[in-house]
């Protein structure tokens, strides 16, 4: 088995919406590539908020996406969530929560999106060290 590929994308831009606006574009991408990806987040606030960014990000953008527990059963390719682990997703993770989950070792890779101040880059390099440990595939993406 090939070792869990980890992408960080490090962001310049300060603005606090910026790291949920790149994470959509990376679950558009995602979803362009027939990904599944399983978006954690730390609580309900921020499942939401993704949630509602991925219907007004873009005009012209479709990725079909639900919290976790709501919509049909089996789930979009895109399911957001927060404290319970996902059923029937491992392909791709997207952590926007604080913590890496204990589940992160079902995925075949896992994406993380840093925001330009220091606590988070801080963060960053933990979760970094984590993975590492894990013999994980690090990899980092500077973003303008």
């Amino acid at each position: 088995m090939s070792p869990i590929r980890v992408d960080f994308y490090l962001l310049s831009n300060s603005e606090p919406q910026a790291p949920w606006l790149v994470a959509c574009r990376l679950l558009e991408k995602a979803y362009k590539r027939s990904h599944r990806v399983f978006v954690y987040c730390d609580h309900q606030q921020d499942a939401e908020l993704i949630d509602e960014l991925l219907w007004t990000y873009k005009d012209d953008s479709f990725v079909p996406h639900n919290i976790q527990g709501e919509g049909p059963e089996p789930p979009p390719p895109i399911q957001i969530g927060y404290g319970s682990e996902p059923r029937g997703f491992n392909d791709i993770l997207l952590n926007m929560a604080s913590t890496i989950p204990p589940y992160f070792s079902r995925f075949r890779r896992i994406m993380h999106v840093v925001a330009a101040d220091e606590s988070a880059k801080e963060l960053s390099r933990c979760h970094y060290r984590e993975y590492r440990a894990n013999q994980c595939e690090l990899f980092t993406h500077p973003i303008d």
